[in-house]
């Protein structure tokens, strides 16, 4: 134990303040507090190995299940070389070169990286002062809104995704079938109207009204994630991600030579825990195209399931089909009829000179009720406006076909 107070009062406890800070940017709720009650809790009881550490320290800084595999990461990083807890108790250096043995990352790695190396700032003596006029300037949030995702650094894309968390999601609401109380209904409810009346005697009537009960429709994503899509469906998948935590009923689907249900692992609390489950389920990332045999899966073994109460239908695709038949056609037809609205994302619709060329792309587009692009977050945010507003469309998509 004497050992343990010496590490406690130096290297040891200096070290678990870093690590706990690390934690904090990476993005774990952790406070001053739970760095004093890790150190108490690591004097109190003691260093048995590695493994005792860790769990230790899980126990005081974990508080949410989701934030388990951040930690997890972040011990690996910050305490990397073997038997390092142990050398700290020494009075050791804690710095130290390591290697990861794991050729893919895993999920939230590049935000634990990001939180253990901040960008370094040159020194006072060096920085030199620099006055711009910001007249002529354009924020930051303003320049990433209207930049292409295809054009975006690493930096850059990690800020959009913080942004595509905070986007205001559609707030629409479609009338059910079901009856809730409510004084300024605008129909009267016989039961609840005589009831009152028994109870108060049998004398005057007090009527009491009631309206149809609202909620969010559902919305059903069908997302395309072959090579041409690539660098845009990630970034729509943290859009649909943010989405599902917003509302209950949002279904998920992939499609490149296949249709895959990823909606299960979309409702994972962490957006870099939740793709990499939907990237270890999905076995054709960034492969061929293959859109009328994946809407034909969708229509016979999911439509049924998951487009009824006025379902809402985003197809994120750019049209380009290999082999266009007549099953197309027919296929996006039974799918526009089956929902309440469909409306076609396409990311080509970003170049000015866009025209109705391709075969697949004419064949989609007279079933369709809204055509649009989403390249950036300017265009995700009108997204959430449209959607957020009544079921009708902006403009006929068959103009294109006219214009071509």
């Amino acid at each position: 134990m004497q050992g343990i107070d010496a590490a406690m009062d130096g290297k040891l406890t200096e070290n678990i303040a870093y690590f706990a800070r690390a934690l904090r940017a990476a993005g774990l709720p952790v406070g001053p507090g739970s760095v004093v009650d890790a150190v108490h809790a690591v004097a109190a009881a003691g260093i048995g190995g590695r493994e005792d550490f860790y769990w230790i320290l899980h126990a005081v800084f974990v508080k949410k299940h989701e934030h388990s595999a951040l930690f997890d990461q972040a011990f690996r990083l910050f305490w990397r070389r073997r038997a390092l807890v142990e050398k700290l108790i020494a009075m050791m250096s804690p710095i130290a070169p390591g290697s990861s043995a794991e050729d893919k990352p895993p999920p939230g790695a590049a935000r634990i990286a990001d939180a253990m190396a901040p960008p370094v700032r040159p020194p006072e003596e060096v920085r030199e002062e620099v006055e711009f006029s910001a007249r002529l300037t354009v924020s930051d949030r303003e320049v990433l809104r209207a930049k292409d995702f295809a054009q975006m650094s690493a930096a850059e894309i990690a800020r959009a995704r913080q942004l595509i968390a905070r986007l205001r999601l559609p707030a629409d609401r479609v009338k059910t079938r079901r009856y809730i109380a409510d004084p300024h209904g605008s129909r009267i409810d016989a039961r609840r109207s005589l009831r009152r009346t028994l109870r108060a005697g049998g004398g005057l009537i007090e009527l009491a009204m009631r309206e149809r009960a609202e909620k969010h429709p559902p919305v059903v994503a069908l997302v395309d994630i072959s090579g041409s899509m690539a660098e845009y469906s990630r970034i729509f998948l943290h859009f649909l991600h943010a989405l599902t935590e917003s509302r209950r009923r949002v279904t998920s689907f992939v499609f490149g030579t296949r249709l895959t249900n990823i909606t299960r692992e979309l409702k994972a609390r962490d957006p870099d825990e939740a793709l990499a489950r939907a990237g270890a389920l999905v076995r054709d990332w960034e492969g061929g195209t293959r859109i009328a045999t994946s809407l034909a899966a969708f229509n016979r073994h999911w439509s049924r399931r998951v487009l009824g109460q006025g379902a809402v239908v985003l197809l994120f695709t750019d049209g380009l089909e290999r082999d266009v038949a007549d099953d197309l056609p027919f296929e996006m037809d039974r799918l526009h009829r089956s929902c309440r609205r469909l409306v076609w994302l396409n990311p080509l619709l970003r170049f000015d000179g866009f025209e109705a060329r391709a075969r697949g792309i004419r064949a989609m587009l007279p079933h369709v009720d809204d055509f649009r692009t989403l390249h950036n977050l300017a265009a995700m945010e009108e997204l959430c406006a449209a959607l957020a507003g009544p079921a009708r469309r902006a403009e006929d998509p068959r103009r294109w076909l006219a214009a071509a």
